[in-house]
């Protein structure tokens, strides 16, 4: 059998982060960063709708991650699934699910949605549990992982050989250096615990891209500390200079804050 399973980055930047996927059994959104009507335009954009959705993968508590949580959680019945810790900060932010719609993904495990085998993994974030997710289905295999201010051979062993990448490529060093974050916001974003810069995020590329491997989404773009056509520029050096080739092997997309990308098929 082959997959049938589609995706499109519906956001991806500072200001919120949202994904669709979709299987032959259904579709879930990874994190629900814009707000309720925010979601539904980005949804309508490819003609889909909330309605559709029947699960949300939540990755960790900041609120470019659960903007739209509570409002969604009201509206829609659909199954959202977060980690203890997640769980507890998230309602500590007074965002409160009802029973029948949480479930508990812990790192390091694997539950089946909408048909797809989903393996959750830690990342490095000063999030309180931060955690990201590969999805996989016969032969395919997406693999999102943002918001980490490293990439650690753990993390790299469980996403290597993804058929699809949504990764982060979040600042341009000398552009977060030299730009207007306050010193103690720039340290942060640059420690182990921030955000991957567009060089560290193509070394750790180069490093899970194999054979299989088909497209990139560069995503989490800073708005102040970085631009599409800089993010592009950087990771596609890196990746040649290692003999990746970026026009008939894997193909980089930019994503957007208001744009989504076009429906995908794995």
């Amino acid at each position: 059998m082959t997959s049938t399973m589609k995706m499109s980055v519906l956001a991806s930047g500072s200001t919120g982060n949202c994904i669709y996927v979709e299987s032959e059994s259904g579709s879930l959104l990874i994190d629900v960063g814009l707000t309720c009507k925010r979601t539904e335009l980005a949804l309508n954009k490819i003609e889909r709708s909330l309605n559709d959705i029947d699960a949300i993968l939540i990755t960790h508590e900041h609120s470019d991650h659960i903007k739209g949580l509570k409002v969604i959680a009201k509206r829609y019945n659909i199954p959202i699934f977060a980690n203890k810790k997640t769980w507890q900060a998230i309602e500590s932010k007074n965002i409160h699910v009802n029973r029948e719609q949480k479930f508990e993904f812990n790192a390091l495990n694997y539950k089946e949605i909408i048909g797809l085998d989903v393996e959750s993994f830690n990342v490095s974030h000063d999030a309180v549990d931060p955690q990201f997710y590969t999805l996989s289905q016969n032969d395919k295999k997406l693999s999102v992982i943002t918001d980490t201010g490293y990439v650690s051979d753990e993390m790299k062993g469980i996403i290597k050989d993804s058929d699809v990448f949504v990764f982060e490529s979040n600042h341009d060093v000398d552009m977060l250096r030299a730009g207007r974050y306050p010193w103690m916001t720039k340290q942060r974003i640059l420690s182990d615990v921030g955000h991957v810069s567009n060089e560290d995020a193509a070394h750790a590329m180069k490093d899970v891209i194999t054979d299989r491997t088909k497209r990139i989404y560069l995503s989490h773009l800073s708005q102040d500390n970085n631009i599409k056509e800089l993010a592009r520029m950087s990771v596609e050096q890196v990746l040649n200079h290692h003999d990746v080739d970026t026009v008939s092997h894997v193909e980089l997309h930019d994503t957007d804050k208001d744009e989504p990308t076009r429906i995908y098929t794995l």
